[in-house]
């Protein structure tokens, strides 16, 4: 069976949030500059190779950061439809991201996607160890009581992928086709959130 099919088999699927669910708005960039970290480098590994009391004025800089993004995310393409059509087949829904909780909550409010997901199910760095760990994803799973080969990872970035992999999942990367993003190792790649649905 191709991975592609292989979706269709799956009741467990994971996302990632900004720029999989909503359109890509953060500047990575920008914060680092605003936070006075290295260019390039991540941006969550850096604080944690801080002394604490160095880190923590800038945590909360972040935090801030993250919930001014949130309160102007906008969907993306297809989510409503996506989601819609995934509870309407019985799946579980769940979303793991690098963000805190609190900002994934907003965002999904803002883009009104809030209704297909338990706050229980929306992990952030508070609540597992980030992407590319697979940790938030096993939580999930032990959550829902499923197996990996249950569950699909949706995201649009690497550590998305490398934490699906990690975690046993199936993996779609969601990019419009910047080949500099693709992630060799996502079992799909679609170029939209509308494509995956026309999968299932």
């Amino acid at each position: 069976m191709s991975a592609a099919r292989a979706l269709r088999t799956r009741r467990c699927w994971i996302f990632d949030l900004d720029g999989t669910l909503t359109l890509a708005a953060h500047d990575f960039d920008a914060i680092r500059a605003e936070l006075g970290l290295p260019p390039g480098r991540p941006i969550l590994e850096e604080l944690a190779r801080m002394p604490p009391r160095r880190a923590a004025p800038l945590h909360e800089r972040l935090d801030a950061l993250e919930l001014e993004l949130a309160r102007q995310a906008r969907p993306a393409r297809g989510a409503h439809a996506l989601l819609a059509a995934l509870r309407g087949a019985g799946a579980r829904l769940g979303i793991l991201t690098r963000n805190t909780r609190e900002a994934a909550l907003l965002t999904l409010r803002a883009v009104g996607l809030l209704e297909f997901f338990e706050t229980a199910s929306v992990l952030g760095r508070a609540e597992a160890a980030p992407k590319p760990s697979p940790d938030g994803i096993a939580q999930l799973l032990e959550r829902w009581a499923a197996e990996p080969a249950h569950a699909v990872t949706v995201g649009d970035y690497r550590f998305d992928i490398e934490a699906g992999r990690a975690a046993g999942t199936l993996t779609v990367q969601v990019d419009p086709g910047d080949p500099r993003r693709l992630h060799a190792a996502a079992d799909v790649h679609v170029p939209d959130l509308e494509a995956l649905q026309r999968l299932l």
